[in-house]
């Protein structure tokens, strides 16, 4: 059975542009959250063996594979999964060290609208006033009128659920 013991994600140059405008700091929420990438970089992967190997995200185009020797890494040529979702077949224990171009699309890439939506939702719910750090309760009086708001100490950390992004999601996790 293999195990995937370390990844290695390079920050891609550019996010994908929506209308209204997706900040960064969204798509890295989303990004965290699934397992596809829409704009290209590089990903490496430390794995060991033996057994089936699928890269953990999608879509992945591997590059190079190589072998841990005990002095050096050295370029190895794995076997093909006999899976129907592909990835490979690794006889030994490794630890393999996988590069690959994860993400991208041409000429820019194709956000689904189901994912554009999402990213949508994020951004209305990051875009709410967060009201005074630390205070989970406030209230406003004002003569006989008063005014009060209680929000979860979790609120911010809950944001991909509360906002309703996570279930329009869900297709894109790998778990």
């Amino acid at each position: 059975m293999t195990t995937t013991i370390d990844q290695s994600e390079e920050i891609p140059a550019s996010y994908p542009v929506l209308d209204p405008v997706v900040s960064d700091s969204v798509w890295q929420r989303i990004e965290a959250y699934i397992a596809h990438r829409f704009t290209a970089r590089v990903v490496t992967w430390v794995v060991e063996g033996p057994g089936e190997w699928l890269p953990p995200l999608a879509p992945a185009t591997v590059s190079k594979v190589e072998i841990w020797t005990g002095a050096a890494w050295e370029d190895v040529t794995a076997n093909a999964s006999p899976s129907p979702l592909g990835g490979y077949w690794l006889h030994g224990c490794g630890p393999y060290r996988f590069t690959a171009t994860v993400g991208g699309g041409s000429p820019a890439p194709e956000v689904p609208a189901i994912v554009a939506e999402a990213a949508q939702r994020l951004s209305v719910h990051f875009a709410a006033k967060p009201g005074k750090p630390g205070a989970t309760a406030e209230s406003i009086t004002a003569g006989s009128i008063s005014i009060s708001h209680r929000r979860s100490e979790s609120w911010m950390a809950a944001a991909m659920q509360n906002s309703g992004a996570a279930d329009l999601l869900r297709s894109y996790r790998r778990i």
